[in-house]
């Protein structure tokens, strides 16, 4: 017996079919049009400032002069990465920027996450918030008034010297900021003791989402505060974490401008020179623009390396990523 096909029935109007992408795209932009419209303003700064600027990469290619028009421009090829990857200082400048945002990059992660745990586990409300505001108020000082504060405190008459000295640690006072090698310690001091309220507010955002109900049934059980943050906490920030962490590795190079050329001087330039001083000495004050625009191309590539290989490697061992 032949097999039997049912004939198919059309219609006029077809069989009906479900929307075409494109459609559905358009579907859900009307649903969400008010959300569209509040970020068009951003959409059009990040255009403006951030993708416009980018044809200026062009004049790390050339010797440029801003007296000229740019059709007018001596074309040089990689003459100012040639000159950058052969320069000693740049190597000194680029090991400074590395150790300065790992110090940054290390401690920001942890005092921020210590903060937040340990806020996380105050029941006295009033004191919470009290120390919530002392620990976020340094953040709105400017750096200028910061390193001001940080350079009398770290004077000969500071209030570390005389401290230092009453517990008899140090016979006389120390110069600590004419020190090289004290520098990246006192600016991650400073870093930690500016930032580190303002980075837990993420943290403790993060901690609200957890569900009680886990915190419960761990006191059931009989764990301690400590086990409840290392099993429930913990583990619930993670993916919080990874995300940062990602984000952060894209600044990798960004190791910061003020604190460095505030806090630094001559006796301590070895040490505090960073990519961003190295722009501003050898490639501003010098009129060097192609020195100056080579070595900003040479961070953001660096910096993408870093932002991609890490969101890859999260995406490889299973964890939370930025794509």
């Amino acid at each position: 017996m032949e097999n039997y096909t049912e004939p198919v029935i059309q219609t006029s109007r077809g069989p009906k079919a479900e929307p075409a992408g494109f459609k559905l795209f358009l579907k859900r932009l009307m649903q969400q049009r008010a959300l569209v419209l509040m970020s068009v303003p951003f959409l059009l700064w990040l255009f403006i400032f951030k993708y416009v600027p980018l044809w200026g990469w062009l004049t790390a290619f050339q010797n440029y002069k801003p007296y000229k028009k740019f059709s007018e421009q001596e074309w040089i090829g990689f003459d100012q990465f040639n000159f950058l990857f052969t320069d000693e200082s740049f190597y000194r400048i680029l090991r400074n920027t590395f150790v300065m945002s790992s110090i940054k990059l290390v401690l920001g992660f942890v005092t921020a996450i210590v903060l937040a745990l340990l806020l996380n586990e105050l029941r006295n409300i009033f004191f919470k918030r009290v120390v919530q505001t002392i620990s976020y108020l340094p953040h709105f000082i400017s750096w200028v008034v910061a390193a001001s504060i940080v350079t009398t405190v770290l004077s000969n008459e500071g209030i570390i010297n005389v401290l230092l000295m009453k517990i008899g640690v140090l016979d006389s006072p120390i110069l600590w900021l004419a020190k090289g090698e004290y520098f990246w310690g006192i600016l991650g001091g400073t870093e930690v003791w500016k930032d580190v309220g303002w980075n837990t507010i993420i943290y403790l955002a993060a901690i609200t989402t957890i569900d009680p109900s886990q915190y419960e049934a761990a006191e059931i059980d009989g764990a301690n505060r400590l086990q409840r943050m290392w099993s429930i906490t913990l583990p619930g920030l993670k993916p919080v974490i990874v995300v940062l962490l990602i984000m952060n590795l894209g600044y990798i190079l960004e190791a910061g401008f003020e604190p460095q050329y505030l806090l630094g001087n001559g006796m301590t330039s070895d040490y505090s020179d960073n990519l961003e001083i190295f722009v501003l000495k050898y490639g501003i004050e010098e009129s060097n623009f192609s020195l100056a625009t080579a070595a900003g191309m040479f961070k953001t590539v660096v910096s993408c390396v870093f932002l991609i290989s890490a969101n890859s490697i999260a995406k490889k061992l299973g964890e939370s990523r930025l794509y």
